[in-house]
């Protein structure tokens, strides 16, 4: 299998676990937002939007990133997530 497929099996096994902590959870929102779109664009949520807030920051935090490393860093989360 190549990456892009490695990475889309990855975002359906990660669906096997009932929960996640919330710090799990936007490390693998950023790693799927960075591997699939890039960098973060767009303004910063507001204070009172602290859910959006919380996803762009984790998102912010790869930027430079590549979306092949990003895919990668998915798809180790996911299987250390399994483990």
């Amino acid at each position: 299998m190549g990456l892009p497929e490695d990475f889309k099996k990855a975002q359906k096994d990660i669906r096997a676990l009932d929960s996640l902590d919330t710090d799990k959870l936007l490390k693998l929102y950023a790693l799927y937002k960075q591997g699939t779109e890039g960098d973060v664009s767009g303004k910063r949520p507001g204070m009172l939007d602290m859910k959006g807030r919380a996803k762009y920051d984790a998102w912010a935090k790869l930027e430079g990133t590549s979306e092949n490393d990003a895919m990668k860093k998915y798809i180790a989360l996911v299987k250390d997530l399994l483990a």
